[in-house]
């Protein structure tokens, strides 16, 4: 097993700044090339502390913010316009950063791009749904109306 820290988040291991073990060579041919991860040391553990506080930054700051922001969201749908061809099937597919700059747009608020989940690609026009991660334990369900652009 290797002991890694992770720097990113990454769906099913943990949060930036938590120590893992993972087997080598998904540490060697995953985590550590992408970015997500660096090797543990003894002198790493001040690398946590940065990577936590930058984490408690970030993070909302209050449950009842993050609250606020899931009933602001929840409230309305989200219209997303894409380049779409024939049968109103998209060129490619909406990425979770399309989804943010929407929910932006519409001003809802800022959020960030890797607490988004979509469950299946987005590849045509229509009524769709998308999860965002506020906080460990509050998750909010975004409804996106994906439209061609005219």
């Amino acid at each position: 097993m290797s002991k890694l820290i992770l720097t990113h988040e990454v769906t099913g291991l943990g949060t930036p700044g938590d120590v893992i073990d993972v087997k080598p060579g998904y540490a060697r041919n995953y985590l550590i090339p992408q970015g997500f991860a660096v090797a543990w040391t003894r002198g790493g553990e001040k690398q946590v502390d940065s990577i936590k506080a930058g984490r408690a930054a970030r993070e909302l700051a209050t449950i009842e913010e993050a609250q606020a922001l899931k009933a602001k969201i929840e409230s309305a749908p989200v219209t997303l316009k894409v380049k779409v061809g024939t049968g109103g099937r998209l060129f490619g597919s909406v990425k979770t950063s399309d989804v943010a700059a929407a929910v932006a747009g519409a001003g809802l608020g800022e959020i960030d791009k890797r607490k988004i989940e979509i469950g299946s690609p987005i590849k045509i026009t229509g009524t769709h749904e998308a999860t965002v991660r506020l906080r460990d334990d509050i998750a909010a369900t975004i409804t996106l109306t994906v439209v061609a652009a005219r």
